[in-house]
């Protein structure tokens, strides 16, 4: 054996043997550590992400406006006013689409101006008011004959109550009452303010008091928000009739979750959350409770309970499968005739309650054979799920249903069997969960309004904005031009009129107007001036602007040739210049010298 072949076995690398199918051990290991990376993603996802994806609401008809390209609730500004509107689409119209005003009070992140706000059928602002503070419930009501808005007005308290006064605005736009609530309480909540027949108005209030938890599992000391409605004379302020959810309804009716509510007045357990009241021609009331799933009857006298529809307590036998007793989280109960009640459904209380839709109701009461029916029920057809607010109308005249949403951000009015003629949207729907735009109740109803304001009206360049704010009668703008004469008396004639397109109108001022001061005047269907604008006065660059131009043109020519002028001449002076000095390089030659060498 040679001597090489006793060294190379020494310098070969040791080889392991590896069992079948088996991995490296840096392949193993980045395997598992792929996989646990993979695993933790997947779990972060579900827990944190996914929860979050799943409430946007995603549909396949989704337009620009739905899908937020404009905004979560895109707003118009205008130029002769300081505030902000929405901008609404029109999901779905039809003829059969009532006309009138719709009354609502946008509020939210995405609402840079929110307070009580009228619109007409197309969407466009008649009328608003920016309130700091929060405005619910908004709507026309009458008093004594006289039409009036009322709305709430205050601060919103934990778990959506509130503390502040009901308000009265005449068709000036004039306050003419503020009620508050009548006893020992900080202020008014604002889920009702219901004006009755009497002259007087229905009012809910919540105030905290010790109470006993522990049937629900909370402390023997506890603390809850009672619901209480009141009865107070407008015209006097007198106190006509009180009620108290917790003088007839335990603790355990409830549907709400304790948690950790109910250890402190600070944070009392709201178990009852008396959101509607209305009043019958007997004198009774009807109340919405939406963490008890009930609506209960009430004697207008001693105040006890006559009978519950829905909920623990629950007197109706359910003649519709189940379907005219099972609401859930629900508002607005109102008498529709001696034996059918309206209500809006929320069905859904958060956005982890499962999938569900939100519903207006017609449910008519065999109070013989004590039964419930389900008549209608009105669905939209996006399927929404309102966790919160939410109303229903009945217009008169048409019989049809005017349904505002709540906490998503539409209205629509429907045919008396449940058929959608109109479906309007002032938020994008696809963030309908995050309540970015919303507004507690939304109706219709007609409206005159006649401020004591005059129309506000700006001159930008050539165009003038006009627009007056709650003025329901003008169907024509006027352009008024001084006639140039007196100035302590100004005289002004007609120089255009454009009919009044949306909120605000762009008037363009004619060719030849030959005054700087102009003033709008505001016009009916008769042709009836109104109002007019203070005088304003065309900037003095308008003018200027023109004569300015045709001195530019002519500076410019001007210059152009005078320009000309000082190159041409430039050019000729040094030319002149270069050849006077390129001649003195030169030198006469005697010629004499030349012709004696010639002769040689």
């Amino acid at each position: 054996m040679s001597r090489w072949s006793q060294i190379l076995p020494c310098l070969r690398r040791p080889q392991h043997r590896r069992a079948k199918g088996a991995w490296p051990d840096v392949f193993s290991k980045a395997w598992l550590l792929t996989l646990c990376t993979i695993v933790s993603l997947l779990y972060l996802f579900c827990h944190f992400a996914l929860p979050h994806l799943l409430k946007f609401r995603l549909r396949t008809d989704l337009s620009w406006y739905d899908l937020g390209l404009y905004g979560f609730g895109p707003t118009r500004s205008y130029a002769s006013f300081e505030y902000e509107s929405p901008v609404v689409e029109i999901f779905q119209w039809d003829s059969g689409c009532d006309p009138r005003y719709t009354f609502l009070a946008p509020r939210g992140d995405s609402i840079p101006h929110p307070g009580p706000m009228i619109l007409d059928a197309a969407g466009n602002l008649v009328w608003m008011k920016y309130n700091h503070d929060i405005t619910q419930d908004f709507k026309l009501q009458r008093y004594q004959g006289e039409d009036f808005l009322t709305y709430w007005e205050g601060e919103e308290v934990a778990g959506g109550l509130g503390q502040g006064s009901w308000f009265m605005l005449d068709s000036t736009y004039t306050q003419r009452y503020e009620i508050r609530p009548v006893g020992d309480f900080d202020g008014g909540d604002l889920h009702e303010f219901t004006l009755t027949h009497d002259g007087t108005a229905l009012v809910t209030i919540y105030k905290p008091i010790p109470a006993n938890l522990t049937a629900i599992g909370g402390p023997v000391l506890g603390w809850l928000y009672d619901g209480l409605f009141q009865e107070i004379d407008i015209a006097t302020g007198e106190l006509l009739f009180e009620w108290r959810a917790s003088n007839h309804f335990p603790v355990n009716v409830t549907y709400e979750a304790l948690n950790t509510k109910g250890y402190e007045k600070d944070a009392a357990f709201d178990y009852y959350h008396i959101n509607s009241v209305d009043k019958d021609a007997q004198g009774n009331y009807l109340i919405s409770a939406r963490h008890a799933h009930s609506v209960s009857y009430i004697d207008g006298s001693t105040g006890a309970v006559l009978w519950t529809l829905g909920g623990k307590t629950n007197d109706f036998k359910d003649l519709s499968d189940g379907t005219a007793t099972d609401f859930r989280w629900q508002h607005d109960a109102r008498w529709r005739d001696n034996n059918t009640i309206t209500l809006f459904d929320n069905t859904a209380h958060s956005n982890e309650d499962p999938e569900a839709s939100s519903r207006g109701m017609r449910i008519h009461l065999d109070f013989e054979s004590q039964a419930a029916e389900l008549e209608v029920a009105y669905h939209h057809s996006q399927v929404l799920k309102s966790t919160s607010q939410g109303n229903m109308q009945v217009l008169e005249d048409t019989g049809n249903v005017f349904i505002g949403w709540g906490h998503s951000a539409a209205y629509t009015e429907f045919t008396p069997d449940g058929s959608v003629v109109c479906d309007v949207h002032f938020g994008a729907s696809l963030y309908y969960t995050f309540g970015r735009v919303v507004s507690y109740r939304a109706f219709k109803d007609s409206w005159i309004g006649r401020p004591l304001t005059n129309p506000d009206a700006v001159v930008d360049d050539n165009i003038v904005y006009v627009s007056w704010n709650g003025a329901t009668e003008v169907a024509a703008w006027q352009l008024e031009v001084w006639d140039g004469h007196d100035l302590d008396n100004l005289t002004f004639n007609a120089a255009l009129q454009v009919n009044k397109d949306g909120f605000e109108t762009e008037l363009e001022i004619p060719d030849g107007v030959g005054s700087d001061i102009l003033r709008v005047a505001a016009v009916d269907a008769h042709g009836t001036v109104l109002g007019r604008s203070t005088p304003l006065q065309r900037p003095l660059g308008l003018r200027l602007d023109r004569f300015l131009n045709l001195q530019s043109c002519m500076l410019g020519i001007a210059f152009l040739i005078a320009g000309s002028e000082l190159l041409l001449g430039l050019y000729r002076y040094c030319y002149c210049r270069i050849w006077r000095r390129r001649s003195s390089d030169y030198q006469l030659v005697d010629m004499s010298e030349n012709e004696g060498d010639r002769s040689v």
